[in-house]
């Protein structure tokens, strides 16, 4: 069931509510108003804006410390940077790169099989090295210094209290960014960031490497943890449904329209899109005006009755997918949207395949959940046999 908070707000689509911070925003739950905020560009995506809605005080205000991040950008400015990397996602880009991650998944289900002892924890053991791999795949950068990045951001957002401090964190941050792209830079490869560098060189002469890092750290950040939660969610999807499992495996058209299903129903990074409008508007009848805070979390619009039938069941033999908006909708929709997909197909059909009798450890009931990073929510353990 949805919170009581998001029902309340389904008759009329919007409506005010308290973020931690304490500050007001209006929350928009109908995938029609959804669609108008996340692509009208009078809603900024700016979060260096001291008015953009905020679940944390002064977290993001340290961004100021980095070059603009791509998603925090708007218009001109945001289409150029995103512009820059469309073509990895592109059929072309993932027709390079799904080939190595099948030869990857097989890997990371071997080292899982291997484990001496049973049961194993699948979202250590196999979710989270296959979400790393994908990233190191991706950008061509070695998982243990994404794992740096990574870190380095989270001290300077949540580790950080007085300017000094702040400094510091973000030198460290920005320093150590630098550093792996230099050594990047000698080391070229098939991936995004040695394509990156090529077309620095190319146009420039040289590179920014201050103004190409939140490219390599953006994505550092943000694809991790929801495809590591979606790997286990579909598992256990998977694991609950034994008798439909044979035809999803049998019809990779219907794998497609499941994993497709399980990305509209857990909606893992609910809370993640957030807008801030820069003039009055009316969304539906209401007036939301300059300065305003708007929150667009994807759960509740993606349950909405106009989504599909039936909206609050997960149903993996669904005919059609439904037009959900786990991605996001308009000019910052994650472009990722088809590569994750496509790697979800390969990890749940080859799983399945390789290990039939794979099978939860404990009771479903026994599983805890959590926040990973504060973005993805999902299994924080999943013991499992076969």
């Amino acid at each position: 069931m949805l919170p009581a908070e998001y029902e309340t707000l389904r008759e009329r689509g919007i409506g005010q509510v308290e973020l931690p911070t304490g500050k007001l925003v209006w929350m928009v739950v109908r995938p029609e108003y959804a669609r108008i905020v996340l692509s009208d560009p009078r809603f900024s995506s700016d979060k260096t804006d001291d008015r953009f809605p905020k679940l944390t005080p002064n977290s993001l205000m340290k961004l100021r410390y980095c070059a603009p991040f791509m998603i925090n950008l708007d218009g001109p400015e945001h289409l150029k940077k995103k512009k820059s990397i469309m073509d990895e996602f592109s059929p072309e880009g993932l027709a390079r790169l799904l080939p190595r991650l099948r030869v990857a998944v097989e890997e990371k289900i071997d080292d899982m099989l291997r484990q001496p002892t049973k049961p194993v924890d699948l979202v250590k053991e196999l979710a989270f090295p296959i979400a790393w791999q994908l990233q190191e795949m991706f950008l061509g950068i070695p998982a243990a210094e994404l794992e740096t990045m990574r870190d380095n951001v989270w001290k300077l957002l949540l580790g950080t209290t007085t300017e000094a401090e702040e400094r510091e964190a973000a030198d460290r941050l920005n320093g150590h960014a630098e550093e792996v792209l230099k050594e990047k830079a000698k080391h070229l490869g098939d991936d995004m960031m040695s394509r990156l560098i090529v077309q620095e060189r190319e146009k420039h002469g040289e590179v920014n490497w201050y103004e190409l890092a939140p490219l390599m750290l953006s994505n550092a950040q943000g694809i991790h943890n929801s495809v590591s939660t979606m790997i286990s969610l579909g598992v256990l999807t998977l694991l609950n449904h034994p008798e439909q499992r044979p035809t999803l495996l049998a019809h990779p058209d219907r794998m497609t329209t499941a994993v497709d299903e399980m990305l509209r129903y857990f909606s893992v990074n609910d809370g993640t899109p957030m807008r801030l409008a820069t003039e009055d508007m009316l969304i539906g009848d209401t007036l939301v005006k300059a300065g305003d805070g708007v929150a667009v979390p994807t759960l509740p619009v993606n349950r909405d009755p106009s989504v599909c039938p039936y909206p609050h069941q997960l149903d993996i033999m669904r005919e059609e997918p439904a037009r959900h908006l786990a991605f996001g909708h308009g000019p910052h929709k994650c472009p990722a949207d088809r590569l994750v997909p496509s790697l979800l197909e390969i990890v749940y059909t080859t799983l399945f395949e390789r290990v039939p009798t794979l099978a939860l450890a404990v009771p479903e009931a026994e599983l805890t959940y959590k926040y990973h990073s504060i973005q993805a929510f999902g299994p924080a353990e999943m013991p499992v046999t076969w």
